[in-house]
Formats: C-alpha cells, structure tokens, sequence
C-alpha cells in the first residue's frame, strides 16, 4: 500500500494537470452570464469538466495501461485512429492555448515583450520537464499546485465574504446544457484519457511501485480528492462571476472578466498574483499534454526515446506557432473539434467505467458507432449548417441542445445487452 502522503501528493498533480487555461477562465463569465442560475450552470459545467474526466481516471485505474487500452475492444485500427486525432487535437489547440493566455494575462500587463517571446520561453521550459518526466509528480504535486490552490482560494474567499449575494438576470436560453457544453472546452474528458496515462507511467518509475490493487486504490482515491477540489473551485469561480453581474460591463471577455474579478477580490496586488495563477496553471497542463503525446509515440515505436524526444520537440514547436493565435480565437476554432470527438470520448469513458460483463466488445462497438451517427449533425451545426440539416435535426432528441448523441448511444447500450443476454440464454 502506499502511504497518505502519495495519494495527496498524486491528486494534487492530478488537480494541476487537468486546471489550465480553459478552467480558470470559463468558469467565472459562465456565472456572470448565467446571474440567478448560477447553480445550473454549475452542475452542467461540473458534470463534462469534473464527473465525466474522474470517471475517465477511475478507468485509467482500473485498465492501468495507456489511451490506447480505452478504445481497443471497438478495434485496435479504430483505437489507434482515435488515439491519433485525440493528440493532433490536444497538441494544437489546448496546449497552444496555456501558453497564449499566459501571455495575455501573465505576461503583457507588465512586460512590452511579443507573443513569440513568451512562447518560446514557455514551451523551453515545457520541454526541459517533458524530457525530465521521472520528476514530474513530485514537482507538480509538492511545488505547483498548492500555490494555485491558495491563490484561487484567497480570490473565491474574498469575493464570498465582500460582495453582497445579489444575483442578476440570467442569459441564457437553457442553463444547464449550456454549462455542459461549456465544460467542453476545458478538454478535461479528453485530458482525462491523456493524462491518466502519464500519471500511470509516473507511478511506475517510482522506486516504491506497488501490486495492481494497490495502484488501483491510489489512483481512485487521488482522482476523487482531485476531483473534490476541481469541484469546489469551478463553483466558487461560477458564483464568483455571478456576484459580480453590476460590476463589469455585460460585454466584457473571459480574460477581461477573471482581470476584473482578480482587481476586485485581490486589490493593487491583483495582477501579481493572477500572473503567477495563469503561469502555473496554464504551464502545468501543457507538460502534462506534451508529455502524454510522447508517451503514444514512442509506444507507437516500440519504446523509441528517439520517437519520445521528437514528438517532444515537435508538440513545443506547434506550440510556439499556434500560440500566436488570440485565446478566444483558438476557443471558437475548437467547438467543431470538440462537437465531434467530446462525445466518442465520454462514452469510450463511461464505457470502460461499467463492469465487464455490461462492456463486450460488441457493446463497444454499437455504442460508438450510434455516438460518431449521431454526433455528425451536432458537428455540421457547429461549423454553420445547422439551417441545413434542420430537417434532419428536429426529430433527433435533445439535438437543441448540441447533445442529440445522449439518446441513441443510450439505447444502443441497453439493446446490445439485452440482445447478448437473450442469446446467452
């Protein structure tokens, strides 16, 4: 068994990896905007960014293998497939985007230095902790993520116990589903997959590796307290947002909005300290997606540092040239991405998160087949024909709310195994 000591300080790299660019500004315009339904927001951003990535890790502990293992019983060409644009993915908008809001929030307000700059140097650092992985929880999990957790706790602390609990008019058509689909562009389900591997091969270069159960049990209770925190944080941040509706204009941007928010709560030091956020936030998920690209790979090519080291090389370098880009350009350009493979990956989660006898292969199989069918009309609306499949889309439930897959993949589900057991009989 391992002691207390590592399971804390394994969620608290966990916590790290998964709270990046997208969890720290997100939250807070989804409370702003959402007013009185602050709370259903809440729940619908918590369930795609907190429930579903720690059922992605409770899956990680039971399978103990990488992200290839969570789509293999589909087939192992498909499995691979996914694997690839799953990182394609990963490396070029995510990752690109720690080290563009790092320079917009952590950078800009006090030094007159270019984005290439600061990309540069972000993703050298990057790569210098991606080639010394053997290290990585340790110093994630002892160093980084306190100091983010503290920072976070003293901006939600402050904002609970100064501003009046005074609500302002909610904006949007349907709460819930939208602060699901906002959860979306955290990547949290697809980090889950991505960055459940790493903290697995992080495990076992330790010198005190442990049974299968024993890694089971620490990998469950660290993904639990992780999520725990994620949880309490995305809330405080949403009702944060949400007592600040008469203080900002109703226009203001994400970035803009956490600046204003980080003024008020923290006062002339605010920018100091919401610097300091931003960097290590963004920084710490970075290095947990290069590092997880890598690690494909290389197991890709049979254990080749050389495939290592160069997929390392070339995720910083895609990095420095999307981060060019401004944060809520790469937003935008990532809905139709994540319109398409968020559903396939959330199912390939609950999936592997079922017992075995409810998840054969042929329940794979159907099941992803019905998510990638009925995820296609979700993904053509999200790249500006929504008019034209409208026809198709109105007979598809839940398809007004971006989720017409839920349903299909549902009855496939139940089908398949009520099929195998009648033919078992």
């Amino acid at each position: 068994m391992y002691r207390k000591k590592v399971t804390v300080v394994v969620a608290f790299a966990l916590f790290s990896l998964f709270f990046g660019a997208g969890n720290l500004i997100l939250p807070p315009q989804l409370g702003f905007k959402a007013g009185s339904a602050w709370w259903l927001v809440a729940l619908g951003f918590c369930i795609s960014a907190v429930l579903i990535p720690i059922l992605g890790i409770l899956a990680h502990a039971k399978l103990q293998g990488g992200m290839f293992d969570f789509a293999k019983k589909v087939s192992p060409t498909f499995s691979v497939i996914y694997c690839f644009i799953v990182y394609a993915i990963s490396i070029s908008l995510p990752s690109p985007r720690t080290a563009s809001v790092t320079h917009e929030m952590g950078v800009q307000p006090f030094f007159d230095s270019s984005s290439l700059l600061t990309s540069v140097i972000y993703f050298v650092l990057v790569f210098l902790f991606v080639v010394n992985r053997s290290k990585i929880l340790d110093i994630i999990g002892k160093l980084l993520t306190p100091a983010i957790i503290l920072i976070l706790l003293a901006i939600v602390g402050t904002a609970l116990f100064n501003f009046d609990f005074n609500f302002g008019e909610n904006q949007f058509s349907s709460p819930f589903s939208s602060g699901i689909l906002e959860g979306y562009q955290t990547f949290d389900a697809i980090g889950a997959v991505v960055v459940g591997g790493v903290i697995i091969i992080s495990i076992n270069l330790r010198k005190d590796e442990g049974s299968y159960e024993a890694k089971k049990s620490l990998i469950a209770k660290s993904g639990l307290l992780a999520g725990l925190g994620l949880f309490l944080i995305y809330a405080g941040l949403i009702i944060t947002g949400a007592l600040m509706h008469q203080e900002f204009d109703a226009n203001i941007n994400r970035t803009g909005l956490l600046s204003g928010i980080s003024l008020k709560t923290l006062g002339s030091t605010a920018n100091l300290f919401l610097s300091i956020l931003v960097s290590l936030a963004c920084f710490t998920t970075a290095v947990g997606i290069v590092t997880g690209t890598a690690d494909f790979v290389k197991g890709q090519f049979k254990n080749s540092k050389n495939a290592y080291l160069i997929t390392a090389i070339i995720g910083c370098v895609l990095g420095v040239l999307m981060g060019q880009f401004d944060v809520h350009y790469i937003i935008a350009v990532a809905v139709p991405a994540l319109m398409f493979i968020y559903p396939i990956t959330i199912i390939l989660i609950l999936l592997n998160v079922v017992p075995d006898a409810y998840a054969s292969k042929q329940v794979f199989r159907a099941v992803v087949i019905a998510t990638i069918i009925f995820s296609i009309p979700d993904f053509l609306g999200s790249i500006g024909f929504g008019e034209t499949i409208s026809g198709i889309s109105k007979w598809i439930p839940l398809s007004e709310y971006q989720m017409g897959w839920v349903l299909p993949a549902l009855v496939a589900f139940v089908v398949m195994n009520i099929t195998k057991k009648s033919i078992a009989k």
